[in-house]
């Protein structure tokens, strides 16, 4: 199948050819792990869990390599360590457990590699010391800095001047750097911090500048030139562009990636999510109240460039839709081949909304008795990281804000059977009426009645 991905570095779609069909690699930019992942942060996860299914799809399970990184050493968590009054590895143990807990929810693979800063911090001075002798970098009062006038192409991945990117950012003002848009490659640490033995010769102990970290594992891991950079699209400037001057510069290469991959910020409610407007969502927190697998659906409903706006409205709708979806599907069997609609659609730029439309057909088709439809469904659900569960356990699932007393609800259920089929409609009415006022919804079918939660 023909696969076309939007570039940010070029601007415009292209057909996508791997440097090496028998490894397709492509590196995403991870957590900071000092809290719970928020919704944001959980877009470019599942967005890129897509594109890693469908590459392995195209290419072969064996011939895609994917790493996603975990960033364990940076000043956010210095401070939740100094904030918690325990030693940093605490903090970062803790979270990197509930981010992979959180992600796995939400129906993401794990990475074929998940390097950790602190574990390649001799490939990181070793990047810093060669940047130093090709004349792109600098020591200063202890830092090493990365001298940006010396990269030509600087500001090409965000399209800005050094003028336009100078005035938009925030820079920090320090009297030992050569130009204000310089950054730290690497910074002394305190006697409080984590510190490591300093590159070129630098006789305090000290810790890597954020943006040498990326630099360092993907080219431990992928190679000095891949295939595929991803990440949100709050990290093309500053982060992905100084990872493009880092990388081209210490490797004499003319590219860092082929293609770099942007998702679109993500909003709540309309507004930009913020702890002071009070619709700061963690992942964690959201899977307390709905099923991973309608966050993940509602998330795909949007194209990934786009803004995403999420709602309540929307998973809500995702859930009922994955209601609807589970039942169809209940005694399809495995391993029905794909829909050509669905993969056409993710083959152009990853279009979830239009495999979703595709999907939405499968369904009508199901309902409608067509033969292999509820099978075809299936099958590109799970490709999409959907109905892995079975019917029953999807059913059964409880938010944790509602305590249903499941006893309580299965005789009343039978106590208005006992109406119905006396003829006692009022009272039948009236026990349906006090379930849902306990936040039970009740479906009547051929089979009997069953109950889900109403949302």
């Amino acid at each position: 199948m023909d696969l076309k991905l939007y570039n940010t570095l070029t601007g415009k779609k292209e057909a996508f050819t791997p440097l090496d069909t028998d490894n397709v690699r492509m590196y995403v930019c991870g957590p900071t792990v000092y809290d719970h992942a928020h919704i944001g942060n959980g877009r470019p996860v599942i967005v890129f869990d897509v594109l890693y299914r469908l590459l392995r799809h195209v290419y072969g399970e064996d011939h895609v390599t994917y790493a996603r990184n975990i960033t364990d050493v940076d000043d956010k968590i210095n401070a939740r360590a100094a904030e918690e009054g325990v030693d940093i590895e605490i903090i970062t143990k803790r979270t990197t457990k509930q981010f992979h807990e959180d992600i796995a929810a939400l129906g993401v693979m794990p990475p074929d590699v998940e390097p950790r800063a602190t574990d390649h911090i001799d490939q990181m001075k070793g990047l810093i010391e060669q940047l130093v002798k090709n004349g792109n970098a600098y020591v200063a009062e202890g830092h090493v800095l990365f001298d940006v006038p010396s990269m030509p192409e600087y500001g090409k991945l965000s399209k800005r001047s050094l003028d336009e990117m100078e005035a938009g950012a925030r820079v920090e003002v320090a009297p030992y750097k050569k130009d204000p848009m310089d950054f730290v490659l690497w910074k002394p640490s305190k006697d409080t911090e984590p510190g490591w033995d300093s590159p070129c010769s630098i006789d305090v102990k000290g810790r890597p500048g954020w943006h040498i970290e990326c630099s360092a594992m993907s080219a431990q891991h992928l190679g000095e030139v891949f295939d595929i950079h991803g990440g949100g699209v709050d990290l093309v400037f500053p982060h992905h562009e100084n990872e493009i001057a880092q990388s081209r510069c210490a490797h004499g290469t003319d590219k860092m990636a082929q293609v770099w991959m942007h998702n679109g910020y993500l909003q709540v409610e309309g507004q930009k999510m913020s702890k002071s407007l009070g619709n700061f969502i963690t992942i964690h927190d959201l899977l307390k109240e709905w099923p991973g697998e309608a966050i993940r659906l509602a998330m795909l409903t949007t194209h990934y460039r786009q803004p995403f706006n999420w709602t309540e409205t929307g998973v809500r709708e995702a859930k009922r839709t994955l209601d609807h979806w589970y039942q169809l599907t209940e005694h399809a069997e495995p391993g029905c081949t794909l829909s050509a609609d669905v993969l056409q659609a993710l083959g152009d730029d990853l279009n979830t909304p239009q495999a979703l439309t595709a999907m939405h057909q499968l369904r009508s088709e199901a309902v409608h008795g067509e033969k292999g439809a509820a099978e075809c469904l299936k099958a590109c659900g799970q490709f999409m990281g959907l109905l892995n569960k079975t019917a029953q356990e999807w059913t059964n699932w409880r938010p944790e804000s509602v305590e249903i007393n499941e006893k309580q609800v299965e005789q009343l259920i039978s106590a208005r059977l006992v109406a119905r089929e006396s003829r006692d409609f009022a009272e039948a009415d009236r026990i349906r009426d006090e379930l849902a006022a306990m936040g039970v919804a009740l479906k009547d079918g051929p089979e009997g009645t069953t109950w889900e939660i109403a949302r």
